[in-house]
C-alpha cells in the first residue's frame, strides 16, 4: 500500500534547504557572523598549514599530522558555509539533487577522515609521552605517510559506499529539509519516499566500523597516557607531560562531545532546532577554534609563527625597497 502511494507522489528535482529561515530577522546577523568565522577559520588553519611546510623545527610527526588536520578542517568547513553564506545573503535555499549529494559525500568524507585522523594524533602523543625513548624509532617518517592515507582513504571509503546507497532512493514531495546541509539522517527521514531500512542499516554498520575502533583507539591512549603521567614523580614533569596533548585532547572533546550530543538526542521535531545549534559545533566552530587551540597552548607553533612574520615583514620591506631605487633611478633618468 505504502508503495502505491510513494508511486503516486511527484519525483522532485530539488530539495530545499530550510536551514535559518525560521528567523528572517535575523539573517544579515547570521551572514555577517558566519563570515568572519569562515575567513578566520580559512586563515586560521591555513596559516598552520603554511607554518608546518615552512618551519623546519616543526616538521616532526605531531606536526605532520596537525597540517593534515588543519588542512582537512579548512575543506571540510568549505563544503558547508559558502552555500550558507550564499543563502543567508540571497534567500535562495533551494539546492539540485546532485549539488546535495556532492555536499553530503563531501562532509562525509572529510568527517569520517577526521574521525580517524585525531585516532591517529591520540596514538603519537602515547608514544611520545609512554615511549619517549623508541619514539623517533617508531613514528617514523613512513609510518607517518601511511597512517595519514588510512585516514584519508577511510574517509573516502565509507563516504562513497553511504552515498551510492543514499542515491539509490527515490525523493519525491515534499521536498523540504530542516537542516542547513545535506545530512544523512534528514534526507533519508524526511524526504525519501523508497524504503530506507538497508541504507539505515548499512549506516549504522559503517558509523560503528569507521567510528568505534577510532574511539576505543583514542580511550585507550589517553587513559595509558593519563596513567604514565600520573607516575612521573616531579610536578614539572607531569605538567610538561601534559602539556604535549592537553590541545589535542581539548580538540577531541569539542569534537565529540557535541557530535555524540547531536546523534544520540531523541529524533523529535521539538528537538530539531536544539540539534541544528549544537551541529555548528563540531561542523563550524570547531574547525574555527583549533588553530586557535594548538597556537595559543603551544610555543613550538608560536616561535614559528613570530618567525614567519618576521621573515615575511623583512621580505615586504625588501621588495618595498628595491620598487623605490628602481623608481627613483627611472625619474632619474
Amino acid at each position: 500500500m505504502a508503495n502505491k502511494e510513494w508511486q503516486n507522489q511527484t519525483t522532485v528535482s530539488e530539495f530545499i534547504l530550510l536551514g535559518f529561515g525560521d528567523l528572517p530577522k535575523l539573517e544579515l546577523l547570521l551572514f555577517l557572523l558566519f563570515l568572519v568565522i569562515y575567513l578566520v577559520t580559512m586563515v586560521g588553519n591555513l596559516l598552520i598549514v603554511w607554518l608546518v611546510l615552512a618551519d623546519q623545527h616543526l616538521q616532526t610527526p605531531m606536526y605532520f599530522f596537525l597540517g593534515n588536520l588543519s588542512f582537512l578542517e579548512s575543506c571540510y568547513t568549505s563544503t558547508i558555509l559558502p552555500r550558507m553564506l550564499a543563502s543567508l545573503l540571497t534567500g535562495e535555499r533551494g539546492i539540485s539533487i546532485k549539488a546535495c549529494f556532492i555536499q553530503f559525500y563531501l562532509f562525509a568524507c572529510l568527517g569520517g577522515s577526521e574521525c580517524y585522523l585525531l585516532s591517529v594524533m591520540s596514538y603519537d602523543r602515547y608514544l611520545a609521552v609512554c615511549k619517549p625513548l623508541h619514539y623517533t624509532t617508531l613514528m617514523n617518517g613512513k609510518l607517518c605517510l601511511h597512517l595519514a592515507a588510512i585516514s584519508w582513504i577511510s574517509g573516502i571509503l565509507v563516504s562513497t559506499s553511504t552515498t551510492l546507497s543514499v542515491m539509490s532512493l527515490s525523493f519525491c514531495g515534499p521536498n523540504e529539509i530542516d537542516h542547513y546541509l545535506c545530512d544523512l539522517s534528514p534526507v533519508i527521514k524526511e524526504i525519501s519516499c523508497s524504503d530506507t531500512y538497508v541504507v539505515e542499516m548499512m549506516a549504522f554498520i559503517f558509523a560503528c566500523a569507521f567510528t568505534l575502533p577510532p574511539f576505543l583507539l583514542r580511550l585507550t591512549s589517553y587513559t595509558l597516557i593519563i596513567v604514565t603521567i600520573l607516575r612521573i614523580p616531579s610536578t614539572t614533569g607531569r605538567q610538561k607531560a601534559f602539556s604535549t596533548c592537553s590541545s589535542h585532547l581539548t580538540v577531541v572533546a569539542l569534537f565529540y562531545g557535541t557530535l555524540m550530543l547531536v546523534y544520540m538526542l531523541p529524533r523529535s521535531r521539538n528537538l530539531r532546532g536544539v540539534k541544528k545549534v549544537f551541529s555548528l559545533f563540531y561542523t563550524v566552530l570547531t574547525p574555527m577554534v583549533n588553530p586557535l587551540i594548538y597556537s595559543l597552548r603551544n610555543k613550538e607553533v608560536k616561535k614559528a609563527m613570530e618567525k614567519g612574520f618576521r621573515k615575511l615583514t623583512i621580505h615586504v620591506a625588501f621588495q618595498k625597497s628595491c620598487f623605490l631605487t628602481i623608481k627613483t633611478k627611472s625619474i632619474g633618468l
